[in-house]
């Protein structure tokens, strides 16, 4: 199916809602720390505190957020959180203290927690089932773009404008956002009838395996997304960090572009495999770079930036196909329950790889050791993808 037939204009409007909901997330993502060490005296330990709320806060609803999705009418609850996450950057601004300025934070954290799982169910209602890979990969190409341009334009901004300009941007943003998610039309939903509460209600028992494969994968992401720029300059690389987050946008983008055709011509483990082999050697060139550095200086900024795009490659190519397989493993009025333990998977990755990649590289003596450690967790979680998640997906597929 080609992109103009996928195009419907429900289809269109969420994609424009989810690149104006991740644009204002990201506007004010690289300029926090900032934020609070100049305008509340926050220290380290503080700023990394008041960082951290926000994804304890995502992680703790997102399993509710699929229970919710999954019993009651999606859309009113998508709109809900979010209005609700637009209407923190207007609190921001009013903050007068470092207390309600975290309060803001865990709060926008639960919403965003709601909202992210809340649109991904809703676009995977929306889209024929056919071409469902293809619809989920443009649907995270908004995301990727959001990314590319998001912190670059924040930062600009942190250089020649005021916070309270730069919250004011991200409130407009997600206003629009909140607008074009207000035009999107959701399939009818019979009410379902309340079944009792049980562990799969929250977390999708069948997702468990692929769950623990996704978990390992994305610690090594998580180290990446916050180290990268450290260890580069721990080593000398003599190149814009930035450029790391925008090629690896790029190769996020363009992975999405064909991923998810095949997905949906039934290649979810082959697609995923594949992906894995790419990210566990993109991980072991990371963690050797220190000593191409060595031997040449100019040549290891080129392969810096070529580790970043075939990174974005690699899990570019296995977003889709992971959406996609949680979502094959559950019955319809599960949707909900498998995307948020989709995003839960990931998102309890990343917050492992925050906490242990500076221990990692201070007990150790460099970066270089916790990208060596990510590479062979990524080994670990290609092997039991292969062994056990991959097999056990086969034989419980429902679609």
């Amino acid at each position: 199916m080609s992109l103009k037939k996928l195009m419907t204009p429900s289809f269109a409007y969420i994609l424009a809602a989810n690149f104006l909901l991740y644009f204002a997330f990201y506007l004010i993502l690289p300029i926090l720390a900032f934020y609070l060490q100049e305008e509340f005296g926050a220290g380290k330990t503080m700023i990394g505190f008041v960082l951290s709320c926000y994804t304890i806060a995502c992680l703790c609803i997102r399993p509710f957020s699929g229970y919710l999705l999954d019993t009651f009418a999606r859309r009113p609850l998508y709109l809900l959180a979010y209005i609700a996450f637009v209407a923190i950057f207007g609190g921001y601004i009013l903050a007068t203290s470092l207390t309600l300025f975290i309060a803001l934070r865990i709060v926008q954290g639960l919403a965003f927690g709601m909202v992210t799982v809340a649109g991904n169910t809703i676009v995977i209602d929306i889209l024929p089932s056919a071409h469902r890979g293809e619809g989920i990969g443009y649907y995270g190409l908004a995301n990727n773009i959001a990314m590319s341009f998001g912190p670059m334009i924040g930062l600009f901004m942190h250089n020649t404008c005021s916070y309270a300009f730069i919250f004011t941007c991200a409130l407009i943003s997600g206003v629009l956002g909140f607008f074009m998610a207000y035009l999107v039309k959701t399939p009818y939903k019979a009410p379902v009838q309340r079944i009792p509460i049980s562990l799969d209600r929250f977390f999708l028992k069948k997702g468990i395996w692929a769950g623990i494969a996704l978990l390992m994968l994305s610690i090594p992401y998580g180290m990446t997304t916050t180290y990268v720029a450290m260890y580069a300059k721990e080593i000398g690389i003599e190149v814009n960090s930035g450029l790391y987050f925008t090629f690896m946008a790029i190769g996020l983008a363009v992975s999405r572009m064909f991923s998810g055709k095949q997905v949906d011509k039934g290649r979810v483990t082959l697609v995923i495999t594949l992906g894995m082999y790419l990210a566990t050697i993109t991980f072991f060139m990371l963690s050797a770079l220190h000593l191409i550095r060595e031997w040449s200086p100019a040549f290891s900024s080129y392969l810096y930036i070529g580790i970043a795009l075939a990174q974005g490659i690699a899990f570019g190519t296995m977003f889709p196909a992971f959406n996609t397989l949680f979502v094959n493993l559950a019955h319809h009025n599960q949707r909900g329950t498998a995307t948020s333990t989709y995003l839960t998977s990931w998102d309890v990755g990343i917050g492992i790889g925050l906490m242990i990649g500076g221990s990692l590289a201070q007990s150790f003596g460099g970066f270089e050791y916790a990208y060596l450690f990510g590479a062979c967790l990524t080994v670990v979680s290609t092997l039991f993808f292969i062994l056990k998640a991959g097999p056990h997906f086969n034989r419980e597929k429902l679609r």
